[in-house]
């Protein structure tokens, strides 16, 4: 029997969503969890490969598992789970379902602080320089990347990508220096490797004039890198939305 499992987790203590040699893992972490409390060796997979620090407020794995589950199952879970791992649901799922492949549309946000806050450590990346950002520019920066279809420019190295191409049905901006927070938004069908970092670098850099929208057009439209890129520190990364077609 094939399982989905919607969750969360707060990745500022993980290498990322996936297993890792002698690094712990999101992945890992559930894996061994799941294994104890079913009593048999459990493989999940996950809906997308977030990196070293990168949270989701929303996530979705598949796994095999043929026995039956314990009384209070999804209680006895949670509480053998570390507090930053929250599973909300477990549900039966067709046997050829795949978290990954079927997923048809992501949503992330990225959340910036302009006033210092200790209690964000880690869940939101703080912007020390004295220079505020324009956040028309970086608006308008944002919403150019709507007009294209393939995303080189920002997709880092070392990529298995087969093809840039994604279906981005939003970009944009929330709020402003001024009010001492800002939140991007940006959903597509599929994201390559550090995308949204590298984007939220590069309307920052818009912003505060170290690029100019020409030379991103330019970028975009000959599908190569920009002269200076900035890939943003994962701290106020999040996967928010997960979609299936069933």
């Amino acid at each position: 029997m094939r399982y989905f499992a919607e969750l969360a987790y707060n990745g500022a203590q993980y290498f990322g969503w996936q297993n890792q040699p002698d690094k712990a893992s999101v992945q890992e972490t559930l894996e061994g969890a799941f294994s104890t409390i079913l009593g048999a060796p459990i493989e999940v997979v996950g809906c997308g490969r977030t990196d070293t620090g990168v949270h989701a407020r929303q996530y979705f794995m598949h796994f095999d598992f043929d026995g039956k589950f314990p009384r209070e199952f999804l209680r006895r879970i949670n509480k053998f789970l570390p507090k930053d791992i929250a599973i909300f649901r477990i549900f039966e799922t067709a046997p050829d379902a795949h978290a990954r492949f079927d997923a048809t549309h992501r949503a992330y946000e990225y959340h910036i602080d302009f006033i210092k806050n200790p209690f964000a450590i880690g869940s939101s990346y703080f912007y020390p320089f004295t220079a505020l950002p324009d956040a028309a520019k970086m608006q308008e920066a944002a919403g150019l990347l709507l007009d294209y279809e393939e995303f080189y420019p920002f997709c880092k190295t070392k990529t298995d990508a087969k093809t840039m191409r994604c279906a981005l049905k939003r970009s944009e901006w929330e709020g402003s220096p001024e009010s001492g927070k800002m939140i991007f938004h940006i959903a597509s069908d599929r994201f390559l490797r550090g995308m949204v970092r590298l984007i939220v670098g590069m309307c920052l850099n818009v912003g505060t004039g170290k690029v100019s929208l020409d030379e991103v057009r330019q970028a975009m439209d000959q599908q190569q890198w920009l002269k200076k890129s900035w890939s943003v520190p994962p701290d106020g990364l999040y996967l928010t939305d997960i979609r299936y077609p069933y």
